[in-house]
């Protein structure tokens, strides 16, 4: 197939069934099954589907040809729609899965297509190849559990919640799902498209859905043909990938056709579902879809698609963010449950926080966000924090929470269950971004142990100009010499503490992984920071800090023949004061000090 035509392949999501057998044989049942090489283009084919409500119909096909290595080393299935519906749609992004019948006989899945195709062309993974999945052995499946973290984090590196959300925007191909269908319901439109962007790069496509009580489809059996749904985020927000069901054995559930994530074993919840209708489209249609009720659990993600079992138990993580807009009189609650997972989960608690602060609207131009939160974890307790952002829209807040949960998921030392998330978000029309003006030192040249008076003339925006005044008493031991003030805000203060304190953002195990995170939130954006820098005394270790520590034991501890790393221990003298204001700008300015 050439490479500009594989490019716009669609793979549309659909559930490869994992049937957890001991024996390394495998043979179909000739009377349920045909195999790829038993078609012949002229034999009779149709699918089931659902393209309206929860009614499995019938569609006609034709087919076309047998296409040899369409992926390496596996052959695919061509075929046509010929049933008027098919014709009109076009390819349908959630038919992924839906079983196809040759002969009488059940002969695979309907799993991808071509975006602005004029004919509803599919590619249609063999039964058999997704049926040998249950013939894996169980080591094979066993490598497969994320031994490795999924996104590429230096846990040796100083921890930079920056440089994580940066990784959360550059997915690794290996980790986006290929253009799956997201149905987003109780968000509307707009907040999907600001949405959209994040979507794209861990390859879903978000189209704005209906809520439906999971109540009024209680009564839906997965059956091949039934709609297939893996719920991200349930409750007051939904986001559900949808395709259909292939084949189902007892409580064993094949469907999807191709993989989610295709990394092995994973436990998702698995849902029925309903179709609205189908979105007819010219670049791609779609089948408007709600989440039913969870019915089970996918366990396994592989080449040929997913597996999943009826009446297992994934885990979800409750989610509760309260949103108090200045443009609403009435603060609002969303209760969601998140999937777990080491790559989606922080996603979609990005995606919820900001679908929820934006339900009712953009924010404007001008805009300032306070907000709190709580991370729970089952091992290690809770880390809570606060800050203020302005003019960032929820970048800050979601980036932070999904920075830290990414971090908590995805450490190289041992499991961390994150339990509870709760978020508490103020939204104000406020502009906060403030620069400083000037820095006037109240005596440049001092002695040691005088105090000096620093202050700060700051622009606020569109503000009159404001002062804030320091005090620095100059240490009476400090030797004769020329020193720095620094006058900064948040950004310039967190730049500062990376160069003379990466002690602060090392980890070694998960409660130093804690400690690190719990530097990095500390640091508020609405503080105006203030540092004399000082002569190097003592030693760091690792992370301990050894100051004042006589020259001899800082020698030894220092000593290269030790595998402890060490460095100097620098010391500054700081002070910081709240100004409910930003500050983007940072000052410097010499001091000199004789006796």
């Amino acid at each position: 197939m050439p490479k500009t035509i594989k490019s716009r392949q669609i793979h549309w999501l659909f559930l490869l069934i994992v049937i957890l057998g001991t024996s390394s044989s495998f043979a179909l049942d000739s009377k349920k099954y045909i195999t790829i090489d038993q078609i012949d283009p002229s034999m009779d084919a149709y699918c089931l589907t659902v393209m309206q409500g929860t009614t499995i119909e019938k569609f006609d096909l034709k087919i076309l040809s047998i296409v040899k290595n369409a992926i390496p080393g596996r052959d695919r299935i061509l075929v046509v729609g010929t049933d008027p519906k098919f014709i009109h749609a076009g390819p349908i992004r959630g038919c992924s899965g839906s079983p196809v019948y040759i002969d009488g006989k059940m002969a695979g899945a309907l799993s991808s297509g071509w975006s602005f195709s004029k004919d509803p062309l599919y590619m249609v993974t063999p039964i058999e190849d997704m049926l040998e999945i249950s013939n894996t052995p169980a080591s094979r499946l066993d490598k497969a559990k994320q031994p490795a973290p999924v996104l590429a984090l230096d846990f040796t590196k100083p921890l930079d919640l920056n440089e994580v959300r940066t990784l959360l925007d550059t997915t690794p191909a290996n980790l986006a799902s290929e253009n799956t269908l997201l149905t987003v319901t109780s968000l509307p439109e707009h907040v999907c498209q600001t949405l959209k962007p994040s979507f794209e790069k861990i390859g879903l496509v978000p189209v704005a859905g209906a809520a439906t009580s999971s109540q009024s489809m209680d009564d839906i059996q997965l059956a091949p043909g039934s709609t297939l749904v893996i719920p991200l985020v349930t409750g007051d927000i939904s986001m559900a990938v949808t395709g259909t069901v292939t084949e189902v054995d007892g409580n064993k559930v094949y469907g999807f056709g191709h993989p989610f994530l295709g990394y092995g074993q994973i436990d998702l919840p698995m849902a029925t579902g309903k179709i609205h209708t189908v979105v007819s489209t010219v670049s791609f249609s779609f089948k408007l879809a709600s989440a039913g009720k969870i019915v089970g659990a996918i366990r396994s993600d592989l080449g040929s698609g997913i597996y999943g079992e009826i009446g297992q138990n994934a885990p979800m993580i409750p989610i509760r963010i309260d949103v108090d807009r200045f443009d609403d009189p009435q603060k609002h609650t969303f209760n969601c449950e998140l999937a777990v997972n080491r790559f989606y989960t922080p996603q979609m608690s990005m995606a919820t926080i900001m679908g929820a602060a934006a339900i009712y609207g953009n924010l404007p131009p001008e805009h300032t966000v306070k907000y709190n939160a709580n991370i729970e974890t089952r091992q290690f307790g809770s880390i809570v924090f606060e800050n203020i952002s302005s003019g960032q829209g929820l970048s800050d807040l979601a980036g932070d929470a999904a920075g830290i949960i990414s971090l908590l998921m995805n450490n190289p030392y041992q499991k961390v269950d994150v339990t509870r998330l709760d978020f508490n978000i103020e939204i104000t029309p406020d502009n906060l971004m403030t620069k400083i003006s000037n820095v006037i030192l109240s005596d440049s040249n001092v002695e040691p142990g005088q105090t000096v008076d620093v202050k700060v003339i700051l622009q606020p925006y569109m503000k009159p100009k404001t002062q804030h005044t320091f005090k620095l008493t100059i240490p009476r031991d400090l030797a004769d010499g020329e020193y720095e003030i620094s006058v900064f805000g948040s950004y310039g203060y967190d730049k500062f503490l990376r160069k003379n304190a990466t002690q602060k953002y090392l980890q070694y195990d998960v409660p130093t992984l804690i400690t690190a995170i719990k530097n990095i939130v500390k640091v508020r954006r609405d503080r105006l920071y203030i540092t004399l820098e000082l002569p190097d005394d003592g030693i760091i270790v690792k992370e301990k800090e050894l100051p004042f520590i006589p020259a001899t034991k800082a020698l030894l501890l220092g000593d290269p023949a030790r595998t402890l790393a060490t460095k100097p221990h620098q010391h500054w003298i700081e002070k910081s004061k709240n100004i409910e204001s930003i500050v983007t700008t940072t000052k410097t300015i010499k001091i000199t000090v004789e006796k």
